[in-house]
């Protein structure tokens, strides 16, 4: 059995907590998209850790952790990260990188970078981990993947012929140093005895291990708003963010993913530009972003400030809807406790029209937040085991925003720790 973990929003769901929860349950965890350019926040026995690349099972040692085909792999990335657990007393995780997988290259960041600052005020807000080139790359078949690290001359070949696009636009768009094959060359060698270890035929694995019976977690990076066909375009990610991409980039047949369970917070957050109709601003934003998540609301990658907001139920619905939630973890509802009342976004305004269907980006420029305002619960959760000892305008806010985005909440989350969470049975 698969069991999918996605973002309903524009990432920074708290995906990791959950996942962090469910692989204890499971056989093997497996990234299948993205790369270092977003992060999950873990806090568990070993202490508070953000992974940018491994999968959220190495805490568990009985895990097998699979970094999939369609993941963007910084190997400087993945070796810094396993020291970093290690060096904690995280015993030395389980690793598949897939032979499938492509490298993010350091002229991948580079030409991140340099493009922000060419684009300047109109820049895409990149965290510049060579992201979008990357991906450029691979779909222009001018990608490198970690099977072909095993023959250097040909890959020396190919890496000559990358170049000399490369230069032309490092000389005359960006006026900035041309690239020098055996640097790359240098790189890339550092890289095969990094992957070495690790690099296997990860879908034939896969194949064989859910024949005998295991049970696998699919995780998802960012969510459903950053999509590059389904998001806030041009705004978004690189890689398709939903689970009916999980497939794909782990390397399975599609009709093995069973559960899709979509996270989404008690409240809006997010890194980055884009629209974002349901955000505070000023005094009422700061408290929140101060006493949100784990320390507070600021990204796991780049320690940016997170935008943050009411919950919003036109981009929840849309977003469970494009996941294909089978369930729905809601997170961080602790967060919640100080306020005596609660807006929720329950629609859009645009054009004087109210529109309850999630739109495309140029009319969402337009888009204005309907409020409804809900008691507050004025308590602390943190702590509480069972649904029915949550107060009761706390379990008015869940079945409320269940019962608006028409799909099981049937994980909550009150707490930072794993063993801060509630199942509950829902009345969809």
């Amino acid at each position: 059995m698969v069991t999918a973990v996605v973002g309903a929003n524009w990432g920074d769901e708290g995906k990791g907590k959950i996942t962090d929860v469910l692989a204890s349950q499971a056989d093997i965890v497996i990234r299948f998209q993205g790369g270092a350019n977003a992060g999950h926040t873990i806090k568990n026995s070993y202490g508070k850790f953000a992974l940018h690349t491994l999968p959220s099972g190495v805490f568990h040692p009985e895990v097998t952790n699979i970094i999939g085909n369609g993941v963007a792999l910084s190997p400087d990335r993945v070796a810094a990260e396993l020291k970093e657990i290690t060096d904690r007393q995280v015993p030395a995780p389980r690793l598949l990188i897939s032979d499938r997988a492509q490298i993010v290259m350091s002229y991948h960041v580079l030409f991140d970078t340099l493009e922000e600052a060419r684009l300047a005020g109109k820049s895409f807000g990149s965290t510049k981990s060579g992201i979008a080139p990357f991906y450029s790359d691979k779909f222009a078949k001018i990608g490198i993947q970690v099977s072909e690290l095993k023959d250097m001359e040909a890959l020396k070949e190919k890496v000559e012929g990358i170049l000399l696009k490369k230069n032309v636009l490092l000389k005359y768009l960006y006026h900035h140093e041309e690239l020098r094959t055996g640097d790359i060359m240098e790189e890339l060698m550092r890289y095969r005895d990094i992957l070495a270890p690790h690099v296997a035929d990860t879908s034939a694995f896969l194949d064989r291990a859910l024949k005998e019976g295991k049970t696998a977690l699919l995780e998802g990076q960012l969510g459903t708003m950053k999509d590059p066909d389904h998001g806030i375009y041009p705004m978004v990610t690189s890689s398709s963010t939903l689970a009916g991409y999980g497939a794909i980039g782990a390397g399975i047949s599609p009709r093995e993913i069973q559960k899709i369970i979509a996270v989404t917070k008690a409240y809006s957050s997010a890194v980055g530009a884009g629209e974002f109709v349901s955000e505070i601003f000023g005094d009422e934003a700061e408290e929140l972003r101060r006493r949100g998540g784990d320390g507070g609301e600021y990204g796991a990658t780049t320690g940016r400030p997170r935008r943050v907001g009411w919950y919003d139920v036109v981009a929840s619905r849309y977003g469970c809807r494009l996941q294909g939630a089978t369930d729905v973890a809601l997170t961080v509802l602790d967060v919640l406790g100080y306020l005596d009342e609660i807006p929720v976004c329950v629609a859009y305004e645009i054009d004087g029209k109210r529109c309850d269907d999630f739109p495309t980006t140029g009319d969402l420029m337009r888009a204005k937040p309907v409020w409804k305002v809900l008691p507050g619960w004025k308590c602390d959760i943190t702590g509480i085991r069972t649904y029915e000892e949550l107060p009761p305008n706390c379990r008015r806010y869940v079945e409320f925003i269940e019962s608006e985005i028409g799909f099981p909440v049937t994980y909550v989350s009150n707490g930072p720790s794993r063993e801060d969470i509630i199942t509950r049975v829902s009345a969809l």
